[in-house]
This record gives C-alpha cells, structure tokens and sequence, in this order.
C-alpha cells in the first residue's frame, strides 16, 4: 500500500500564509503568470499545493507543484519531476476531489 493516500493526508496553508491567494510564477520565457491557491496538503513527507490559473486560461486543468523549504526556510515551489510521484499525487488530488 502506497503512502500517498485520502488516510495520510495532512491539510495545510504555508503557501497563502507566505504569499497569499494568489501566487506569481514565471516560465521560462519570464513570462509571469497568476493562479489562485486551490489546495495545500502534506502527504508521504512531502508538501504539495494546487493553483488554478487566474482569469483566463487555455486550460482548465489545475497545476500541482511541490512545496520545498530552503535551509533559510524560505519556501519555494517546484515542478514534479519524478513521473512516479506525479502520478500519485494527481491520482490521490483526483481522489480527494472527486470521491466516489
């Protein structure tokens, strides 16, 4: 049985305590961004937010990034490499949201 499940999952709020409700990312390009804090939570030893894209979008789909604390503890967020635990984390996401 995996960790990353509805039972381990730990509700949190550091990123709209940090930086608020709406949060600025920029891509590569540096062409920032806006998405609203959807979700935060603690599962498996890592965190994690949701951000939904703010105004209009191409997509509907919600971003997941992992919530990483520097050794200042400064938080930053980064993208989900690990296919495994993307995987998992969009499943137990889906879970949490859509319960059957």
């Amino acid at each position: 049985m995996t960790a990353f499940n509805r039972e381990s999952v730990v509700w949190t709020n550091r990123i709209q305590e940090t930086f608020g409700s709406v949060v600025e990312l920029q891509d590569d390009e540096g062409k920032s961004t806006y998405y609203q804090v959807e979700k935060e939570f603690d599962v498996a030893g890592h965190s994690y937010v949701v951000l939904q894209p703010d105004g209009p979008s191409k997509s509907d789909e919600p971003e997941i990034l992992k919530v990483v604390a520097g050794a200042d503890g400064e938080l930053s967020l980064e993208t989900i490499d690990d296919d495994d635990e993307w995987e998992e984390v969009s499943e137990l996401y889906d879970e949490l949201t859509f319960p059957e």
